[in-house]
């Protein structure tokens, strides 16, 4: 072999310059070979832990189920059928009722506002039950006016007032909710007139030692306790968080409801009339992992509040009493609605088929929240008229010794104008429906 000089032979070969070389090379190589190896398997390595993880998040979201922990919706079998007193007084009576000409029945309460649709269901029913009585009875044509409070307490001292100046009027149903009930019960005391409400629930309205004042249902100091078992017990809720509007009828619901709760009862909010954004108060529900709402007010503001906790991704029932419970709910809440039940001191009319039928007939509707009430307590008014009390003293002092079914309930009235034993309904939206489920609360 030739070195040309620079070697002689017998150098080894590692240490020839040549040689030095191609080892550095070679070593240089497996170098960058060893650490792109290491580098791919550490990125692979990062790529598997993050997808790890991934799977990880989906299973503890997969555990939970919703954000709020809720358990599915409880489907509850539907009331298909009540029963209805044999001999309950009906407004046509015996036919040969007489009444001076211009006897008249009043109407107060909602017309318009936002919350109308409940009382359109009274004044149909009232409507209804003048209209059969009069048709029956040649001799006493009772008369039929109507005064728009829109449920609001600050504007029904007006159309109160123009009612009981109206000489004709002998009797009122309404008003329908608590706020205006407790504004104008000073009115109609003063004036003598006798007034039932098919719907006002605030226990505190048979406290003010009016005279005048009757109620055609159970307050809530009835519904509120059986809300609660319904709540805890049929819809088997562990945590239900409770909030209330500012109405009188609200913040009445609210206390008795929550004393009823007990332990179950994760925490409360407050919203207000008109208010359209709930999203503080959905992040308190949120936050909380309540598998319940229970919404103390009215179906203005229970609608979009149950459309916007949905879109927040509650999974949880939605309960709300009889303020709620309207179709005017269902078309403002849309699909959310799907969630929600209805406690209520009122009675399926539309599970008694011969009043069904003529409301229908009358209305183009079914008969809606506290129709039957309304069409009752005006049979109530007219069964009086026919037995010749056509005086507000006289009607008032009928009323006060009433004792008779009617179509939906036993009326008899203590001294302070409350039902004896008044019965409370729980209601489910189905297929889009308000459905019955029967009494609760037991």
């Amino acid at each position: 072999m030739t070195c040309e000089g620079r070697c002689s032979i017998g150098t080894p070969f590692a240490i020839h310059p040549v040689a030095n070389l191609v080892t550095r090379l070679r070593n240089s190589m497996e170098g960058r070979i060893t650490y792109m190896y290491k580098k791919r398997l550490l990125t692979g390595m990062v790529a598997i832990a993050a997808l790890g993880l991934i799977v990880s998040g989906c299973a503890n979201t997969a555990s939970t189920g919703t954000k709020s922990g809720a358990p599915a919706k409880i489907s509850l079998p539907a009331l298909t059928s009540i029963e209805t007193p044999p001999n309950a007084v009906l407004p046509k009576g015996d036919g040969t009722g007489k009444c001076p000409a211009g006897t008249t029945i009043g109407y107060v309460g909602a017309e318009t506002g936002a919350n109308a649709s409940l009382g359109i269901n009274i004044y149909n029913g009232v409507q209804l039950a003048i209209t059969q009585h009069n048709q029956a009875n040649s001799g006493c044509q009772v008369k039929f006016l109507k005064f728009d409070t829109e449920g609001d307490p600050n504007k029904a001292t007006g159309p109160v007032t123009q009612a009981v100046n109206t000489k004709a009027i002998v009797g009122v149903i309404g008003l329908p909710f608590s706020g205006e009930s407790k504004a104008t019960g000073n009115i109609f005391e003063q004036k003598g007139l006798v007034h039932i409400t098919p719907s006002a629930t605030n226990p505190d309205l048979t406290k003010n030692g009016w005279t005048t004042f009757f109620r055609a249902l159970g307050n809530d100091a009835v519904q509120g306790p059986a809300a609660a078992k319904f709540l805890t017990g049929t819809l088997k809720a562990k945590k239900v968080y409770l909030v209330q509007d500012d109405s009188d009828y609200g913040i009445g619901l609210a206390a008795t409801t929550t004393a009823g709760l007990g332990s179950a009862l994760v925490g409360t909010d407050k919203v207000i009339t008109g208010q359209k954004d709930f999203s503080a108060t959905i992040s308190k529900i949120i936050s909380s992992k309540a598998d319940a709402v229970y919404y103390s007010g009215y179906y203005a503001e229970g609608a979009p509040f149950d459309q916007q906790l949905v879109a927040k991704g509650f999974k949880g029932a939605f309960i709300g009493p009889d303020g709620v419970k309207d179709d005017q709910f269902i078309k403002q809440a849309g699909n959310a609605s799907s969630n929600a039940y209805f406690t209520c001191p009122c009675i399926p009319g539309e599970l008694i088929p011969s009043f069904e039928s003529a409301y229908k007939t009358a209305f183009n509707a079914e008969p809606g929240t506290y129709s039957i009430e309304g069409y009752d307590a005006a049979t109530v008014l007219l069964s009086g008229i026919d037995k010749g009390n056509d005086t507000r003293p006289a009607l008032l002092s009928f009323v006060k010794s009433y004792d008779a079914d009617g179509l939906s309930k036993h009326y008899k009235w203590d001294s302070t104008g409350e039902l004896a034993t008044p019965a409370v309904y729980g209601y489910e939206v189905k297929d889009g429906k308000i459905v019955p489920i029967g009494v609760i609360g037991k």
